[in-house]
């Protein structure tokens, strides 16, 4: 059949195939309902084919132009493509034959691939052939759920099973139900359905329980890579297993295994945009979230050579929720656009006859074509319909004028804005013969003499509305540190770069085990530069401990008795260890050999009250500790009883030291990453001390395995009997339960008391509390300084360059005033970033005492309606924009072609970077919630 079909195509005419395929095409889309399945193919085949098809048309185009007389090169006849191969899209062939091909993260629409509706794909593969065939499906999406669009990325979740703590991977759409997810789980963890329940997962904390099988999975607000913990209740498992496994928290919440070496090799996290994206702003943030829908396309207006934006739009939504296709890297573009658009002065006046004030001729702007291309973008963004636009025409003028942003490299979003606004002012300025003006010091003049000269004279030369909108003036002071000369000036200001104060270094505090037993536990401290990375710690560590050549490191975070998660990369930043932080390191071998780890979880026995009834259960307890097993074809339970002693040998209290009829236990929790408030263990062994008095004498500790079954196995009989680890294991997890005779010989104190990170006392951990102020961050940039030694100044009266002290006031505010939070810095090796949260405003920032000129009476009362995050490092991370619809009075995530509403609390998060401010104007300054101001800022007018 396929044969025949490739017969058939091999009749007709490159002209027929593409007539043939376009009207194919426009049906298919005037029918495009949810449900319907798309197919990717590789744009590099794509574009071959249309290439071939279109060649009648140029050959015609060439004969015509010889007929004139005009050289021609000819009829070049184009060779028919060969067979669809769409392998560069996905990571691995070989998996595409169980039907998941997985694609890669950074694929762009247009750019990596284009999208094909059904009909139009099996009629190219009956004349091609080849593959692999990716398909995806329509799904609903928008605010109203009345778009349109493909969902090309469906959610990718982490599943965790607990407490046997087995880890998968699932790929789901967003559009699936709970249900559907509850028997995907069922399926890969061979569970009953009876037996599971599944827990929002997102950042290791239980969240809510996914209990509503109808709901989907988009309305629980389930993102692309969280964590869904997958819970087996203890009463579920074979009875040997009666509450030996969970484990969790007094207050509810869970934490991650340290079993994270289980996990499937991960995929690249970055976004389309070359970087992390978060829909919930900081509480989404350490976790990355992919881009998931791509909006459809049609290969028509490629065929009949037509551009604009295509796909199921709606009309009659709200406008200004217009979303802006990544092109690879443009997501700092892309927010810096949108913030600028959702101002109400620039979205009223590029909706007006703006093009009469354009400055054609002025030789500092670009001709008016930015001007131009700006107005043309905020049009279709204010435009009725929610469908994204691709702004190819606006970056491709971008890059004429500025090849700094040329290319689909990551960009700094707010030096994109600066250029912006500048060129945006050059090209609109109502100035076209610019007058030659000479500024005058102060010379003993008054300030607000001296100032109004001064801005005269920049508005007789910068007049437009950029000027009218974002400019504002400085009181710059200098003053001479030999002579005491005093020079005043004046000058204008489009935005604030504010600094984020921090320190340079920072000290961490690591308790270091010997998992061979050969010493007791240390505490080092360590100091280490604030933006050093986890290798950093590991050799300051390893310095410190005289760590031998055939030792290594294993860096782990403890919370409540539990592994949290192993510090494995060793390019992680240290700004992900907290100061409140428990830290260990384990002293191992750094055989190859040795890859499987015995995980011990020390446990004590506490009271519980459960409905009315006192139990007395295990719980976590002190700390966790860790040793590298041999892989071995007989493992016995004595091996792990030998082990064990060996870890704990170095706390045996001296009287004890020597007997072999003895081993006490200082055992540890496992990195269970289950809930830790640990379900109560009533099986035999908890009320009856007699048996631990027994174990005891027979020099036998009291540790139960949990198998692959989840079953507990009590390693303190039989102890000749094998124990079966499956291959695919990395790790075996040990409970040691420690009764008080337990606890007497051995010195515990090294596992109960482990110190924080950072810990300076309760007034020092108080001030860290508390968040960076944005005030703070306006007086540190308005401080008195000395001028850097590179940037000295020439001092009029002593003729020589000073290193003068130079001293910014605000003098006079702008209508909208931008505010650029520092957070990037820049030496000759190495750029940083700075995470600091900077506690700003929403409503009511308020600038009046900060103003130098006291003859303005005016309150400066500015509130916040717009802001640009970003996350991830630099070079590598990834822009959003936070937007405020004045007329609905509505905070929205714009991140790139996804728009969503957020809560006005979740504004505010330690990724801002720009944010944009706007004057209030009111005969009181009485605070505001932002609900008065917003009906009279309505722009779309």
């Amino acid at each position: 059949m396929a044969e025949t079909s490739m017969r058939s195509c091999m009749s007709l005419t490159p002209e027929e195939e593409r007539l043939k395929i376009r009207d194919m095409s426009l049906s298919s889309e005037s029918q495009s309902k949810e449900g319907d399945t798309f197919y990717l193919i590789t744009q590099r085949w794509w574009q071959n084919w249309l290439d071939y098809v279109n060649q009648d048309q140029t050959n015609i185009t060439n004969e015509e132009a010889s007929s004139r007389g005009l050289e021609s090169a000819g009829p070049c006849a184009l060779k028919r493509p060969t067979t669809i191969d769409n392998t560069d899209l996905i990571y691995d062939i070989t998996v595409e034959e169980s039907g998941s091909a997985e694609l890669h993260d950074t694929l762009v629409e247009g750019r990596d691939y284009i999208l094909l509706p059904q009909e139009v794909w099996d009629q190219l593969l009956s004349w091609y052939g080849g593959g692999p065939t990716l398909a995806r499906k329509v799904i609903s999406s928008g605010l109203s759920h009345t778009e349109l669009a493909v969902e090309v990325y469906p959610l990718r979740l982490r599943l965790l099973l607990m407490p046997k703590g087995d880890r998968s991977t699932v790929r789901i759409s967003k559009k699936e139900s709970i249900g559907e997810l509850y028997k995907r789980a069922c399926e890969i963890f061979d569970l009953n359905l009876e037996q599971v329940f599944i827990w929002d997962y997102y950042g290791q904390r239980k969240h809510a329980l996914m209990n509503d099988m109808d709901k989907t999975l988009d309305d629980a607000n389930i993102q692309m890579d969280q964590d869904i913990l997958v819970e087996v209740p203890n009463n579920a498992s074979s009875s040997a297993s009666v509450g030996c496994i969970s484990s969790v928290q007094e207050n509810g919440s869970t934490l991650k295994e340290p079993n994270s070496f289980l996990l499937e090799p991960a995929k690249s996290s970055l976004s389309i945009a070359g970087g992390l994206s978060a829909s919930k702003g900081a509480s989404r943030s350490c976790s990355s979230e992919l881009s998931q829908s791509q909006n459809l396309t049609s290969p028509v207006r490629e065929l009949d050579n037509t551009n604009g934006t295509s796909g199921v739009t709606t009309r009659g939504s709200t406008a200004g929720l217009t979303g802006l296709l990544n092109l690879g890297n443009t997501c700092f573009m892309n927010s810096a656009i949108q913030c600028l658009v959702h101002t109400p002065e620039f979205a009223k006046y590029f909706q007006d006859a703006y093009h009469r004030e354009i400055n054609w001729q002025n030789p500092l702007g670009m001709v008016g074509e930015l001007a131009l291309a700006f107005g043309e973008l905020l049009r279709k963004l204010w435009a009725p319909g929610r469908t994204p636009i691709a702004p190819r025409q606006f970056k491709a003028k971008l890059a004429r004028f500025a090849p700094q942003f040329s290319g689909y490299n990551q960009h700094d979003s707010q030096e994109l804005l600066a250029f912006l606004l500048d060129g945006l002012h050059e090209d609109l300025n109502r100035v076209k013969h610019k007058p030659y003006m000479k500024s005058r010091d102060a010379d003993g003049r008054a300030d607000e003499e001296v100032a109004d000269e001064y801005w005269a004279n920049h508005i007789a030369r910068n007049d437009s509305i950029i000027v009218d909108v974002c400019q504002g003036q400085y009181k710059s002071t200098l003053v001479c540190p030999v002579c005491n000369k005093v020079s005043v000036t004046f000058d204008p200001f489009m935005y604030l770069s504010l600094p984020l104060q921090s320190t340079i270094t920072r000290s961490i505090t690591v308790t270091i085990f010997s998992s061979d037993g050969s010493a007791p536990p240390n505490i080092c401290t360590v100091t280490l530069p604030k933006q050093g990375r986890c290798r950093d710690l590991l050799q300051a560590l390893a310095a410190a401990c005289s760590l031998k050549f055939h030792e290594k490191l294993l860096l782990a975070d403890i919370r409540n008795h539990l592994i949290l998660r192993f510090l494995e990369d060793p390019f992680a930043s240290l700004s992900s260890i907290k100061d409140d932080d428990h830290l260990v390191a384990y002293k191992i071998s750094n055989h190859v050999g040795e890859t499987l780890l015995l995980q011990l979880i020390h446990r004590s026995e506490e009271e519980e009250t459960l409905n009315g009834k006192s139990i007395r259960g295990w719980k976590p307890y002190g700390t966790p500790l860790v040793l590298p097993m041999p892989w071995s074809d007989v493992l016995t339970r004595r091996d792990i009883q030998l082990m064990v002693r060996k870890m704990l040998s170095p706390m045996l209290r001296n009287k004890f030291v020597g007997k072999g009829d003895v081993s006490g236990n200082g055992s540890s929790a496992t990195a269970d990453p289950s809930d830790v408030k640990s379900e109560i263990c009533i099986d035999s062994n908890v009320h009856e001390d007699k048996k631990h008095l027994e174990t005891d004498a027979l020099g036998k500790l009291p540790l139960q395995l949990v198998d692959d079954n989840n079953a507990c196995i009590d390693l303190s009989i039989e102890e000749e009997k094998a124990i079966e680890v499956s291959s695919s294991s990395t790790s075996v997890i040990v409970f040691i339960n420690w009764s008080k005779k337990l606890q007497q010989k051995y010195n515990v104190h090294y596992l109960e008391h482990l110190p924080e990170v950072c810990k300076n006392g309760s007034v020092s951990k108080k001030a860290r509390s508390e968040p960076l102020s944005l005030y703070a961050c306006l007086e540190s940039f308005l401080r008195e300084e000395p001028l850097v030694p590179e940037d000295m100044w020439f001092c009029p009266q002593c003729k020589e360059r000073r290193q003068a002290s130079k001293k910014l006031d605000l003098w006079r505010l702008p209508e909208v005033l931008v505010i650029h939070l520092k957070r990037f810095s820049y030496s000759r090796s190495m750029k940083h970033k700075l995470e600091t949260f900077v506690n700003f405003p929403i409503h009511d920032l308020e600038l009046t005492h900060y103003i130098a000129n006291k003859n303005n009476t005016q309150v400066q009362l500015y509130e916040l309606y717009a802001l640009i995050n970003h996350y991830g490092g630099m070079g590598s991370g990834h822009y959003t924009a936070y937007i405020k619809l004045l007329e609905e009075n509505r905070w929205y995530n714009f991140d790139d072609s996804h728009i969503s509403h957020i809560n006005e609390e979740e504004v505010k998060s330690a990724a801002a970077y720009v944010l944009f401010y706007r004057r209030v104007r009111r005969e009181s300054a009485s605070p505001s919630n932002g609900a008065e101001s917003s009906a009279a800022y309505n722009v779309a007018s």
